[in-house]
């Protein structure tokens, strides 16, 4: 018999927002990593896949053309501008799990000031991209993933407490 002013913990699950939010975030930083060794791989269906993730990379990164060599001859599938951007929001998604999008930081909670903000963050990715059209300066692998990086920490700090805080069930009982 139980005693009844026993209380225990209550398990919080996770929202299917959260899950299915990590799949796609596991498969952006994923994909492009493994596309080259999948397009070297001898087995028949794997380098069907790799052309899978190449064609997505070629519709998705502005110069996937410029993407690190990880298994010659074969490229990643985007660039470091891309790549930078999912770090950044890797690391917004571990931060996340700190704390549970309550700190001060999150950018959703200051409504309309903190969308402005996520957007200049994220315009940081294009302007990178145009100073370089522009010839203010070379392609450089770590200039163009620090403002990748910059734009997917703007971006991941007005969704990822969206997508993984604390649900209002959850919050309700604790």
């Amino acid at each position: 018999m139980q005693n009844p002013d026993l209380k225990l913990p209550i398990a919080r699950q996770r929202p299917w927002k959260s899950i299915t939010a990590d799949v796609i975030l596991a498969g952006l930083v994923s994909g492009p990593l493994a596309a080259p060794f999948l397009a070297a791989a001898p087995l028949p269906i794997l380098p069907q896949i790799a052309d899978i993730i190449y064609f997505m990379g070629n519709h998705v990164c502005p110069q996937p053309e410029m993407g690190l060599v990880l298994w010659s001859p074969n490229l990643m599938a985007v660039c470091m501008r891309c790549f930078g951007t999912l770090m950044g929001l890797i690391a917004m998604r571990y931060w996340v799990a700190q704390d549970q999008g309550l700190g001060k930081y999150w950018l959703h909670q200051y409504g309309l000031a903190g969308l402005v903000l996520t957007v200049l963050l994220c315009l940081v990715y294009p302007f990178e991209l145009y100073a370089q059209i522009w010839g203010w300066w070379d392609y450089s692998n770590p200039v163009v993933t620090f403002f990748g990086a910059i734009s997917g920490l703007g971006l991941g700090a007005y969704i990822m407490p969206l997508l993984h805080g604390p649900s209002r069930q959850n919050a309700t009982r604790g």
